[in-house]
């Protein structure tokens, strides 16, 4: 009866190991799959840019330096995602992809903020459809960083949560980092002055 009772506790417990486990995978696999949608809106975005670049070209001719900055930021970009796509919640890929997209960002920046002193480019209609599709394209990688970074989130708290963090620490379940894009953590309050 006693042999009973204790294959019946040692079922149990490994019942509920596997649970732990499964649930780990599931975890894991979520943030992968989010991820997927980060890689999608960033593979657009940096798909976008070459056109819009090849659109400033024809106008600011002699702004050479700021065209090729925003392309070599671009391709650090790329790179950046492709590391990151090797290996998703890695902090040191999440922190190149971030350092890589946070620089394209500001390149972007300067390439916008020097075209508002080229009428013909701001009114050009290809250079209007490409900035208006980067702009869709940043709300959707927003909306997708935010997606992994709450999967990698709840990946996080399962393998830190004990009795989770047993079963993690045995089988090797390693943290996974969220994506931090700066420009979209830090913006400036706007200043507002009435005199």
């Amino acid at each position: 009866m006693s042999l009973i009772i204790l294959m019946v506790i040692l079922i149990g417990i490994g019942l509920f190991v596997v649970g732990l486990y499964n649930g780990l995978v599931n975890g894991r696999n979520g943030y992968k799959n989010a991820f997927a949608q980060i890689d999608v809106q960033l593979t657009r975005r940096y798909d976008l840019i070459p056109n819009l670049v090849e659109t400033a070209k024809a106008y600011m001719a002699h702004e050479r330096g700021t065209l090729e900055a925003v392309i070599q930021a671009r391709n650090s970009a790329v790179s950046g995602l492709s590391a990151a796509k090797a290996n998703p919640g890695d902090a040191a890929a999440m922190q190149q992809l971030s350092g890589a997209d946070n620089a394209l960002t500001q390149t972007l920046g300067r390439l916008f903020a020097l075209s508002e002193a080229y009428p013909d480019l701001k009114a050009n209609q290809n250079m209007m459809q490409l900035s208006e599709e980067l702009t869709s394209t940043e709300n959707k990688v927003a909306f997708a960083r935010q997606a992994f970074n709450d999967a990698v989130m709840g990946y996080n708290n399962r393998r830190e949560m004990f009795p989770g963090s047993m079963v993690a620490n045995m089988f090797a379940f390693l943290p996974a980092e969220p994506l931090k894009i700066e420009s979209e953590t830090k913006r400036d309050v706007p200043k507002v002055s009435f005199s």
